[in-house]
């Protein structure tokens, strides 16, 4: 180093022997201090591209360092049992057979209508009674309720949202069971639970099958069905959720896939699964819509019950109705809706003419009193719902979660809830788009 600037190892000794020795004319003018002014101006431009490709060098390490953890994390994420597994295969060409089928996913013969700028302004605009400020008024199973079957053949057990244990004519099902403490890949963040599982289950009584109305998290619990998986017989679903359950440990051969209009016989009844308007996936934009989502018809010998699964209201319902129905019992979604997104729920509204439609007797409302899914507060379904049948005529009941109603024999129609305000179907209308 010399007056703060450092030399080149081989080029400013060469210059500075060819100077001192006088044997031939200097190659570069000199400065003061004898030493070619050339060879420190290429000394800097040397100094400085090192310093760039240093930077360069660093700059493109912490790249890959970065490409490499994403990767990492990407493949932690895909293989994370909770999010399920895709459909492949012998499944994945079943799928691509469903007249529901378009080209890379499932599509509703009547398209969703989304208005996304609402729909994010929705999420910062969230009703004070979203979710209750005390726990709800509910009823704990006790194991031996379900020792002997329903005198009159038919027998409804709503455990709060869609988790329903349903009895016919000497059969049993339990459909969409989520025991977990959120409706969420996750234990600490999602949408958690306003009170604990209601029966443990390893109570649950001996059942025919369990019934999956599609793979959201609200409807499709990991946890669940791994403790379920060498217990049950049967597992329904719909086309390619399958893949999830599987990939969870259940053995193939207690998978029954259906598609719309398909049916599986259990005994004297026969299950059938019907046309719903919703969409499906557990991944963000990974795989919407991979799989289908279905409601379900239970044909006994004495009694006919509707599950609507997740839905918005589309003409299929009347098709259902006309085909399958009347049914005794209807267990019809009424909550989790939004202005911004009127396609994918009914509605407090919408749910009595989706009753109607599919020609239900009395209607049981689920898909409420559980989880906070959308901003309204959470007595509001409820309470429109119940001024809707009012107006229309139609028989609704409203036990309390955990209790268990003959809908043909009893019709319970007690306010457990809370008196909180909401907002009327005026004040905040439901309408779904291509109903008709």
């Amino acid at each position: 180093m010399r007056g703060g600037v450092a030399r080149h190892p081989r080029s400013c000794q060469g210059i500075g022997k060819c100077q001192d020795s006088g044997s031939v004319p200097p190659l570069f003018p000199t400065g003061s201090d004898g030493r070619a002014i050339a060879c420190v101006e290429a000394v800097n431009i040397d100094s400085e591209m090192s310093v760039r490709i240093g930077r360069r060098r660093r700059r493109s390490r912490w790249l890959i360092a970065a490409g490499v953890a994403g990767l990492a994390v990407a493949g932690a994420i895909a293989n994370w049992p909770p999010l399920g597994g895709r459909a492949k295969g012998a499944r994945l060409r079943r799928l691509r057979k469903s007249p529901e089928w378009q080209g890379s996913h499932f599509e509703n013969p009547q398209p969703i209508v989304n208005d996304n700028w609402a729909a994010i302004v929705s999420l910062f605009q969230t009703d004070p009674n979203v979710s209750p400020h005390s726990p709800p008024n509910v009823v704990m199973v006790e194991p031996g309720r379900f020792a002997s079957q329903p005198p009159s053949g038919l027998r409804v057990t709503w455990l709060g949202h869609s988790t329903i244990l349903l009895e016919i004519d000497g059969h049993r099902f339990l459909m969409d069971p989520v025991w977990s403490g959120r409706a969420a890949p996750t234990t600490f963040v999602g949408p958690k639970r306003w009170f604990p599982p209601l029966l443990a289950l390893r109570d649950l009584p001996p059942l025919d099958a369990v019934v999956l109305s599609h793979d959201h998290y609200d409807h499709l619990d990991y946890a669940t069905i791994v403790a379920l998986k060498d217990r049950i017989s049967t597992f329904v679903a719909p086309l390619g959720v399958g893949a999830h359950l599987e990939r969870w440990g259940v053995p193939a051969a207690k998978i029954v896939e259906l598609d719309w209009w398909e049916s599986r016989a259990f005994g004297n009844l026969t299950l059938w699964a019907t046309p719903a308007r919703h969409a499906s996936g557990r991944v963000l934009l990974v795989d919407d819509d991979k799989k289908l989502w279905t409601g379900y018809a239970f044909l006994g010998p004495r009694h006919r019950v509707y599950y609507s699964g997740d839905t918005g209201l589309f003409p299929g319902l009347q098709t259902i109705g006309d085909r399958l129905g009347p049914f005794d019992l209807t267990m019809i979604e009424i909550g989790q809706y939004d202005q911004a997104w009127p396609d994918w729920h009914l509605g407090p509204e919408q749910a009595v003419e989706a009753h109607r439609r599919v020609r239900g007797a009395v209607m049981l409302p689920v898909h409420w009193g559980l989880f906070a899914l959308a901003s309204h507060g959470w007595t509001e379904p409820i309470e429109r719902l119940l001024v809707q049948a009012r107006t229309s005529g139609a028989v609704v009941i409203t036990p309390r979660p955990g209790q268990s109603v003959e809908p043909t024999v009893e019709r319970p129609q007690e306010r457990w809830w809370p008196a909180l305000p909401w907002r009327t179907s005026a004040e905040n209308p439901i309408v779904a788009h291509h109903v008709d």
